[in-house]
Formats: C-alpha cells, sequence, structure tokens
C-alpha cells in the first residue's frame, strides 16, 4: 500500500508492484555551447530546426540531446539525416519531420505503435476508418496462449491509405515493422490481402485486416450481383 498525492488529496492505492521511472535528461554542462552561439532548453535539450542543424549553422545534433523520441532506432535514423545534410549538402535537406518513427513499450503483451493514432486524427481534423482484428482470432496466438491483444490499423476515410495503427500482442515489437513499411512505401492496407503469409504465425494478423478491409468494400450490391451470375451459370 503506498500513499499519494492526487490533486493535492491524499490517497492511497493498494498494489503489487512499483514501477520507478526517473528518466534522464541530456547533460551539456562544461561543453561550452553558449560560446558557439548553440543553444539548449532549460531542459537542456539542444534547439535544432526539422534538418537537425542547430542554432550554430555548422553544428547538428541529433538522438536524446535533441529529440523528444528518445529511442535507439530513433537517434539511429536521425544520424543518418545528419550524416546526408552534412556530407552531401548540394542535395536536397532530409528532415526529421518526414520520418514514420515506430515506438514499442516492452510490457506483456507488447504495446507498439506507428503513425497516427484516433486521438491524432481527431485532433487533426483527419477522418479516418478502424479495422480491428482480435489476436485472439489469430491461430498461432491461440496455440501459444497468447490471445491477449488486438490490431488496430487506421486508414484515410473511404480508401486503404494506412495513417496508422497499433499492434497489442506478444510479439508486437518485432511485426509493427511490416505496417511501418507499408505506411513509408504507401502500400494500401488492401494489398496485405493478396500477400501470403507463413502459417501459422502472429504476423498474419495484418492479412486478416487486409481481407477485412477488402470485405468492407464488398458492397450488398455486388454480392447479390454474384449470387445472380452463380445462379444463371447453374
Amino acid at each position: 500500500q503506498i500513499e499519494v498525492d492526487i490533486d493535492g488529496i491524499p490517497s492511497q492505492v493498494e498494489t503489487d508492484a512499483l514501477l520507478i521511472a526517473v528518466g534522464r535528461a541530456p547533460n551539456v554542462d562544461g561543453m561550452g555551447l553558449d560560446k558557439v552561439g548553440v543553444k539548449y532548453t532549460p531542459q537542456h535539450r539542444v534547439v535544432v530546426d526539422d534538418t537537425l542543424r542547430s542554432t550554430n549553422p555548422r553544428i547538428y545534433a541529433c538522438g536524446d540531446v535533441c529529440q523528444l523520441y528518445k529511442f535507439t532506432h530513433a537517434a539511429d535514423a536521425a544520424a543518418r539525416i545528419v550524416i546526408h545534410n552534412t556530407l552531401f549538402p548540394f542535395l536536397p535537406k532530409s528532415k526529421f519531420s518526414k520520418l514514420v518513427i515506430p515506438w514499442v513499450t516492452y510490457t506483456s503483451p507488447e504495446i507498439a505503435h506507428v503513425g497516427l493514432s484516433e486521438q491524432d486524427a481527431k485532433a487533426q481534423g483527419i477522418p479516418i476508418d478502424t479495422i480491428t482484428v482480435a489476436m485472439a482470432e489469430n491461430d498461432r496466438a491461440q496455440l501459444d496462449g497468447d490471445t491477449d491483444g488486438l490490431l488496430k490499423i487506421h486508414v484515410a476515410k473511404g480508401t486503404d491509405r494506412i495513417l496508422g495503427g497499433t499492434l497489442v500482442s506478444a510479439h508486437a515489437g518485432e511485426s509493427i515493422g511490416e505496417l511501418t513499411l507499408a505506411i513509408t512505401q504507401k502500400i494500401g492496407l488492401g494489398k496485405f490481402a493478396g500477400v501470403i503469409h507463413p502459417y501459422p504465425t502472429q504476423a498474419e494478423v495484418f492479412k486478416r485486416a487486409g481481407d477485412a478491409m477488402m470485405h468492407a468494400k464488398f458492397k450488398p450490391w455486388i454480392a447479390r450481383l454474384f449470387s445472380r451470375i452463380i445462379a444463371w451459370q447453374r
């Protein structure tokens, strides 16, 4: 049992475990950034533009020292932007805002996400359709006893253009790259229906989402038309 202060009101909470996350902050002390005109926030985060150039045009920064996304894979992608923008100045600048960065919370089950969420779409006024598939419908998840979780994919309303998605499953972090690839390469969700996935695998949930997308487009009048064609052929 722990005592907490919620909105100024003392409360007691009973729990089995307590997770303490102290966080981390960039260390810019003693680097002389002020002397070379590199600005940083009170939280010691170096100020950079979309090309990752600091307030000193000859100095770039990447990684946790300047990014909100404190992921190793995000730092690696940012480092590639810095290399491109510094070593190849004659080419168009690469921009951090163009990156599609997935993230994973390594709980049990894992929570993986990429692109827009429902909240993001609502805040930006973007109409969406959402396809949801429960992991309990996945045969491999049933075999492994990992049926907790789901896949939610958001597409631009009336289309199969993927805007974002969330996967909650035992191995979500291993599978979210498939959705990230689709977003970066502009592969529609309907295309997943035509991709053969090994059976049984948990990643097959993406194919099921593609099937659901195609079924949603299968209007009742089309079904009636096919029924009449089949009846005529008989």
